[in-house]
């Protein structure tokens, strides 16, 4: 059985997701791609994310590749939360998550929808995008018109207030292909009709292959956290994905049968990855890629993402954070060690890549962040 260590399989990964020396593919769907999907539940974090893995791009080349008929779609992801996939994709992303076990309700069963009514809305969600790209409060009125008075009930907890009942399945509609965010109206946020493909076989073979090319090798259970599904789900996958097992620092792991090639030389350089990034939030073990201090300092609870971090070969070794006023960007640097003259001069080019991708002129700062966590 072959045997890999942290550092092997830590520039494999920052390689294979477009952090090495060379960016991850030649346009948007081949670096989200080569991500698994971009976390986009913060819309800026997702712009960052994806145009620092292209040479020369900007976020206005992320949002044309976001706009209606381009490269990229923006659904409910892994975990339920808001990504950026790539539309080629969609098909078997879509038969992937759809096979998700339901998780457990957190509604009072008073709140909660039976299954019959279940699939009225996701149903009468599909309908309603069908022909129009619709602002939440239309596509309320839709649903309600095309399920029934019940899906409208102000029954669902949310931000202080309450939101009718249907829209605690939108993630699953998503999921099942029912919508995708449109391209907005002002502020507004808009569904629309995904893009036409046919139905794809073997969605969740792929998601698992495609997962452990990027963030491999890994084992069932972390691939059920990232997914956001149960462990049993994510064991069934693993048998008919055409796995091969290695030993990962000592422990059994996986990878795609014969994919376990690893660069010559370990991880090195610096690297910027913002709010939720994907490589972080996939990375485990979170004790091997959040060393020492580094966990009590970029972890929010175990949480991976919800601070930016600084990479510096290969291992979080920091946070970071961005505050724009004008076209001038200021960001301020927290590393958890002495940098150095040459690791501060590589800093420093990384905070440049960034002002391009944000259509800023950066100024750097080392020091201490103070801002905390993202929620």
């Amino acid at each position: 059985m072959i045997a890999l260590s942290w550092p092997q399989v830590s520039a494999r990964r920052l390689e294979r997701a477009g952090l090495g020396a060379e960016p991850a593919g030649t346009g948007p769907a081949e670096a989200v791609a080569a991500m698994c999907g971009a976390h986009a539940q913060v819309t800026a974090a997702a712009e960052v994310s994806v145009g620092l893995r292209l040479a020369g791009a900007t976020r206005a080349h992320v949002r044309a590749a976001l706009r209606p008929g381009g490269e990229l779609v923006r659904t409910y992801g892994p975990r339920g939360t808001v990504h950026v996939l790539p539309a080629r994709d969609l098909a078997w992303w879509v038969s992937a998550l759809s096979s998700l076990p339901p998780g457990r309700n957190p509604h009072a069963p008073s709140v909660r929808l039976t299954p019959d009514q279940t699939e009225r809305v996701v149903a009468a969600i599909t309908e309603a995008v069908a022909a129009d790209e619709l602002t939440v409060d239309e596509l309320n009125d839709r649903v309600v018109d095309l399920a029934g008075p019940w899906a409208g009930d102000l029954v669902v907890p949310a931000f202080g207030g309450h939101w009718p009942r249907w829209r605690q399945v939108m993630h699953l509609a998503a999921h099942r292909g029912a919508f995708v965010f449109g391209a907005g109206r002002g502020r507004k946020v808009t569904y629309t009709a995904p893009p036409a493909a046919a139905p794809a076989e073997d969605g969740l073979g792929e998601l698992v292959r495609g997962y452990l090319t990027a963030y491999g090798p890994a084992t069932p259970e972390q691939f059920a956290q990232w997914a956001g599904g149960p462990v049993r789900w994510a064991a069934r996958a693993f048998e008919g994905a055409g796995l091969e097992e290695v030993l990962f620092e000592g422990r059994p792991a996986w990878v795609v049968a014969g994919d376990t090639a690893v660069p010559d030389e370990p991880p090195r350089g610096v690297r910027l990855l913002p709010y939720f990034d994907a490589y972080v939030v996939a990375g485990r073990p979170r004790e091997l890629l959040y060393p020492g201090a580094a966990a009590a300092r970029a972890l929010n609870r175990g949480q991976a993402g919800n601070f930016p971090v600084l990479l510096v070969d290969g291992v979080v070794a920091g946070v970071w954070h961005q505050r724009r006023s004008g076209d001038r960007l200021h960001v301020t640097v927290e590393p958890l060690h002495d940098l150095g003259p040459a690791r501060e001069r590589e800093l420093e080019e990384r905070v440049e890549r960034l002002g391009e991708v944000l259509e800023a002129r950066p100024r750097l700062t080392i020091g201490t962040v103070t801002v905390g966590a993202h929620a």
